[in-house]
């Protein structure tokens, strides 16, 4: 599945939710999925910067593809990482670099959070991208 296809499935998923506790719910249910990061690997230097809550994300290309792996001491931030790692995982470094992840507007999401947590996402993705075009060079 490529990163449109794992898009309009997130975007499918939330539009069965009526409301945005429910949304807020399923997205704290993803982070349950989230592929975790190792303790040992919860580093400083793996933290993402402009979280309010703290984010770990690393990264690791294998056979030309990046394997994601995260964590969060927020549940709610743990979900929006792991919504993020789920359309990304497993991707070639080039398709992230220049990836449309319009699925977060599509769902409403950043408009639904805390100025503080759209910042937090607004950082993950450029983290994320930052990582994918590292690998490229």
């Amino acid at each position: 599945m490529n990163i449109e296809a794992k898009q309009q499935e997130i975007i499918d998923e939330f539009a069965l939710f009526d409301d945005w506790m429910e949304k807020y719910e399923h997205i704290i249910e993803l982070g349950k999925d989230l592929p975790l990061i190792e303790d040992a690997k919860k580093t400083d230097d793996r933290l993402i910067e402009g979280c309010q809550s703290r984010v770990w994300l690393d990264a690791v290309v294998e056979d030309n593809a990046m394997r994601l792996t995260a964590d969060s001491d927020a549940i709610i931030t743990k979900g929006i990482i792991g919504l993020l790692v789920r359309v990304l995982n497993n991707e070639t470094p080039e398709n992230i670099a220049k990836a449309d992840l319009h699925f977060i507007g599509d769902i409403g999401l950043a408009e639904h959070l805390s100025p503080t947590r759209a910042n937090g996402l607004a950082s993950m993705v450029k983290k994320i991208k930052l990582l994918a075009l590292t690998a490229l060079a």
